[in-house]
C-alpha cells in the first residue's frame, strides 16, 4: 500500500493547496502518519518544528504571499545535512548526540522556499558508500524489496520518496548517492552541476566531488525543486546542430562496460535509435578513486587515529585503505580529470545528451557484499562516479524493471544545460 503521496506530483500538490483543498498542516499530517518504522528511513521526525512551519506557510498562503512550488510541501532532508536543533548523525556513533546549531545552506533555501522539513533521513555511514545498508542506525530498507538494498549513501531520502512519505527529499552525491538509491527504489534523482547547490552545513565526504540533489517520484518533480532551489531556467540552445528531429535533444548511448546484460538491455530499449559512443570509463573511475580516496581520509586521519572502533567495520576498512593513497597519485588523478574532462566536452559539442544505466545491477540484499561483477560497494557507482569527478548534471529515472526490481536510466550533458536532461526525460515518459 502507498503512502500518502504515493503518485501524487508536485503540480498537483501546489493546485491542491492554492485551490484550499487541502492545507500546508493537512499534507504534513498525511506524511507523519506515513512513516513506515519497518523501512528505517527516517532517524528523526520533527512534527513540532514541521508543525509550526506548516502552520505559517498555511498563514502565508492564505494571505496570499506565495513562495513557490515548494511552499507548504512536506520534504525530507539527508542526515549529513545541518537543520538547526535537530540531531545531525551521519549514521556514526562518533556524532551520536550532536545537534546541528543552524542550517545547511541549502536547508535554508528550502525554507525560503516555503518547504515543510519533517525530519531526518538515514545515509550510510558518513555518505561514505553506494549500497545504503552499513549505518549506527541499521540498514534502511528498499521499499520495492525490503529484503533489499536501498542503495546509498542517500538511502533514507530514496526510500521516503518511493513510499510516498513524502514528494520531496534532499541528498548528497559524491560518487552516485542519489542517483543510486533513485534508481533502486524506482524514482527520479538529480545531481546538478558542481557547485549549483551550495554545501556549507553539509558534512564533507570527498570536497572536489560533494553535491546536494534532490529526489522526487518523477524527473519533472527534480526540475521543479532544481528550480525553486535556484531560480528560473533559460533556453539551452543545441551544441549539436539544432537537436533532433521534432525538436528533442540529441542522445548518444555510452557503452556501460561491465554491465548486467539484463539491465544494460532493459535501459538501451528507452534510447533505440541513439548512436552508440565509447569513453574511457575505467580511466575515469581510477582517477576518481583516488581523488575520493586521499580527500575522504583528510576527513577522517584524527578520527581514525584516535577512536576507530567507533566506526562500523566496513567504513573503517574503506578508509584505512584510503589512507596508503600517495600524494602524488592524487595530484596525477587531478591532472587525469582534466584530460576526461576535454574528451567528454568534446563528446558533448556533438550531443546534447549522454545515455546510459545509472547502475549495472539491480538492488543486492542487505549485507550482501558481492556479486557476479564484483564487490557492491564499488559495483554500484561504477557508472555514476564519473559524472561526479567531471562536475557534470546528471540525472536518474525510472526505467522499468528486471526481474521485478526496478532499474535506471540516467543522462548526462554539459554544465548550464540541465533543462537538456529534463526535456529528454519528459520525451521517455511521454514515448516519443
Amino acid at each position: 500500500m502507498g503512502g500518502f503521496f504515493t503518485g501524487r506530483t508536485l503540480a498537483d500538490i501546489a493546485r491542491s493547496l492554492r485551490s484550499g483543498a487541502e492545507t500546508p498542516a493537512g499534507l504534513l499530517a498525511g506524511a507523519l502518519e506515513s512513516v513506515d518504522p519497518d523501512l528505517n528511513a527516517f532517524v528523526t521526525v520533527d512534527p513540532d518544528g514541521a508543525a509550526a512551519a506548516a502552520e505559517r506557510a498555511g498563514e502565508e498562503l492564505a494571505a496570499g504571499y506565495d513562495r513557490g512550488p515548494l511552499h507548504g510541501v512536506p520534504v525530507a532532508v539527508k542526515d549529513i545535512i545541518d537543520v538547526a536543533g535537530l540531531p545531525t548523525g551521519m549514521g556514526s556513533a562518533h556524532f551520536d548526540g550532536h545537534v546541528a546549531e543552524a542550517d545547511a545552506l541549502c536547508v535554508t533555501m528550502l525554507r525560503d522556499a516555503g518547504a515543510v522539513i519533517v525530519g531526518k533521513t538515514g545515509t550510510h555511514e558518513f555518505a561514505y558508500g553506494g549500497t545504503g545498508d552499513v549505518s549506527v542506525n541499521g540498514p534502511v530498507r528498499n521499499p520495492r524489496d525490503r529484503e533489499r538494498m536501498p542503495g546509498g549513501s542517500s538511502s533514507g531520502s530514496a526510500a521516503a520518496v518511493a513510499a510516498g512519505t513524502v514528494p520531496l527529499a534532499l541528498g548528497t552525491d559524491t560518487g552516485g548517492s542519489v542517483r543510486i538509491p533513485a534508481a533502486f527504489c524506482g524514482i527520479a534523482g538529480f545531481k546538478p552541476p558542481y557547485g549549483a547547490i551550495p554545501t556549507g552545513g553539509v558534512f564533507p565526504l570527498a570536497v572536489s566531488f560533494d553535491h546536494v540533489g534532490v529526489m522526487a517520484a518523477t524527473a519533472d518533480d527534480c526540475r521543479i525543486a532544481y528550480r525553486a532551489l535556484t531560480g528560473p531556467e533559460e533556453a539551452v540552445p543545441s551544441p549539436a546542430g539544432g537537436g533532433a528531429p521534432h525538436g528533442g535533444p540529441r542522445v548518444a548511448w555510452i557503452e556501460p562496460e561491465g554491465a548486467d546484460p539484463d539491465v544494460e538491455r532493459a535501459v538501451r530499449a528507452l534510447f533505440p535509435d541513439a548512436p552508440s559512443e565509447r569513453i574511457d570509463l575505467t580511466g575515469i573511475r581510477a582517477a576518481f578513486r583516488a581523488v575520493q580516496d586521499a580527500e575522504a581520509y583528510d576527513v577522517h586521519a584524527e578520527r581514525v587515529a584516535e577512536a576507530p572502533n567507533l566506526y562500523q567495520p566496513p567504513t573503517l576498512r574503506r578508509l584505512e585503505r584510503a589512507a596508503g593513497t600517495p600524494g602524488w597519485r592524487y595530484l596525477r588523478a587531478l591532472r587525469e580529470r582534466e584530460a576526461h574532462e576535454r574528451d567528454v566536452a568534446e563528446l558533448l559539442d556533438r550531443y546534447d545528451v549522454l545515455a546510459l544505466p545509472t547502475v549495472p545491477i539491480t538492488a543486492p540484499k542487505i549485507g550482501e557484499t558481492e556479486g557476479p561483477l564484483g564487490p557492491h560497494i564499488q559495483t554500484v557507482i561504477s557508472l555514476t562516479c564519473p559524472w561526479n569527478l567531471l562536475g557534470l548534471p546528471a540525472l536518474s529515472v525510472p526505467a522499468g524493471t528486471v526481474n521485478g526490481l526496478p532499474v535506471g536510466a540516467q543522462l548526462v550533458t554539459r554544465r548550464g544545460a540541465e533543462s537538456l536532461l529534463f526535456d529528454a526525460a519528459a520525451r521517455l515518459s511521454s514515448g516519443a
